[in-house]
């Protein structure tokens, strides 16, 4: 059962000591994330909804795929190459009475985006929701350490994959749609180890700020969600063993969030209830402060 109390409602550091070769799996990690499979509850907030999600195959992504399709959504999901993963997620979507599309692929790839839109209207027909979730990040501890490839494909991946999804989505959306991007805590804060990264989560409020003025005229939502120190595959796979082991601690409740703490947000962005929201960024952070 969920302790009520914030500070333990997840596990608390020290995590055991662990690493992954990226992009990350879920069942290596220790402890497991929780990504609501046996909590969140639906109440028809998105029924006969249709959602594009990226990085849907673990972390934020699945408990957001999960929260959509118990509220009513059929899930189209993107994710690079997590292939067990990613059917992982679907199967969760299907015992929701939803439908599930697993599309693998590198969101970096315009076509590819391109494609995804395609797809979700060609499964479901209609696309009513596109959460661009998925990311890339590394650890740095010099300027040096990052060559020109590695920023290339930071930006490709979490900011420039936004901008093709969002202009092939817009044409295929109705008034009523939601866009919701995900953004963090280092759009505000920048973690200097996380540069590349940190720079394109700041790029992401900016394009979610300016993308929301700039489609309220076809009455489609753009909203962003900032998530502070999260759970996921995306740790253990691109940070130090000691980081791994500390992370969260830096938290005003001492822990790190679990994905599943985060979907409520992306449901309430995505749901007729936020409907004078957009152009907003959500802090779901643990305590810390954006300044």
């Amino acid at each position: 059962m969920r302790d009520d109390d914030p500070r333990h409602a997840g596990p608390r550091p020290p995590q055991p000591e662990q690493q992954q070769e990226p992009p990350g799996k879920t069942e290596a990690m220790v402890p497991r994330p929780d990504h609501g499979e046996r909590s969140y509850r639906g109440c028809g907030r998105l029924n006969g909804k249709a959602a594009l999600i990226t990085g849907a195959d673990s972390g934020i992504g699945r408990a957001v795929a999960i929260a959509y399709a118990r509220e009513g959504a059929d899930v189209l999901i993107a994710y690079l190459n997590e292939h067990e993963d990613a059917q992982e997620t679907a199967r969760w979507v299907e015992q929701a009475g939803r439908k599930a599309v697993l599309a693998p692929g590198d969101v970096a790839d315009p076509g590819h985006c391109r494609s995804l839109v395609e797809q979700t209207v060609t499964a479901f027909g209609r696309l009513d929701i596109l959460v661009n979730n998925a990311a890339y990040q590394m650890s740095f501890q010099s300027l040096d350490e990052i060559d020109d490839a590695e920023w290339d494909k930071t930006f490709r991946t979490n900011i420039y994959s936004m901008f093709y999804l969002c202009k092939a989505a817009v044409p295929r959306m109705k008034p009523g749609s939601a866009i919701v991007n995900t953004s963090s805590i280092n759009a505000k804060n920048p973690n200097p180890t996380l540069l590349p990264y940190a720079t394109t989560k700041g790029a992401i409020a900016n394009f979610t700020a300016g993308l929301a003025q700039l489609v309220a005229k076809q009455g489609i939502r753009v909203n962003a969600v900032a998530p502070g120190p999260v759970w996921t595959p995306l740790i253990p796979s691109t940070m130090s063993e000691d980081s791994v082991a500390s992370f969260g601690k830096n938290t005003p409740l001492g822990r790190a969030g679990q994905p599943a703490e985060l979907a409520p947000a992306y449901v309430l962005l995505a749901s007729d209830e936020a409907s004078y929201m957009t152009g907003a960024l959500i802090p779901v952070t643990g305590g810390r402060p954006m300044l």
